[in-house]
């Protein structure tokens, strides 16, 4: 059994928006009602719907698949949770392959920059997944860290006002 996977794919926003112009019914049969509904109402829907196709193939990445071999576009579908956080929904043979691989939930995350989408998927395992307890504990580990490095920037910031100081005198 796998521990985790992880999937990174990025997708030219320029791309999608030729292929929506150059053929429109591409969008009823890549994406699912929600989906489209979703991305029509957003400001740049090519955008949004690049970034949707991203992330099933960082989906599918991290679950060690790829579309065909029994998987179909419609087996990975993004959806929000409510908050708006992109999910991911799993169907037929992708869902299949995550029970067998003992995967607990898919981590995902969408951005965008003016050109490009991109999407980060994990897939968690329960031998990698936090236990309640150990969360506690990573989250003062984490402040320790941050504690940590503030301290090293602090001394860092403190050599660069000497070293500007003994420039200014020279």
């Amino acid at each position: 059994m796998a521990l985790a996977g992880i999937g990174v794919d990025m997708l030219e926003i320029a791309r999608m928006q030729h292929a929506l112009d150059e053929r429109p019914y591409f969008i009823r049969r890549l994406f699912t009602e929600d989906e489209r509904m979703y991305c029509e109402h957003t400001a740049r829907p090519a955008e949004h719907y690049a970034g949707r196709f991203a992330a099933r193939e960082a989906v599918l990445k991290a679950l060690g698949l790829g579309f065909g071999n029994g998987v179909g576009i419609g087996d990975v579908s993004v959806v929000r949770d409510d908050l708006g956080r992109p999910r991911v929904l799993l169907a037929g043979r992708a869902a299949e392959v995550a029970r067998e691989q003992g995967v607990r939930e898919v981590a995902l995350s969408i951005s965008h920059t003016h050109d490009v989408a991109v999407a980060n998927a994990v897939a968690v395992t329960d031998v990698v997944r936090p236990k309640p307890d150990e969360k506690e504990d990573a989250a003062k580990a984490l402040a320790v860290s941050f504690k940590e490095a503030r301290s090293v920037i602090d001394e860092l910031e403190r050599v660069q006002e000497t070293i500007m100081d003994t420039v200014d005198e020279a």
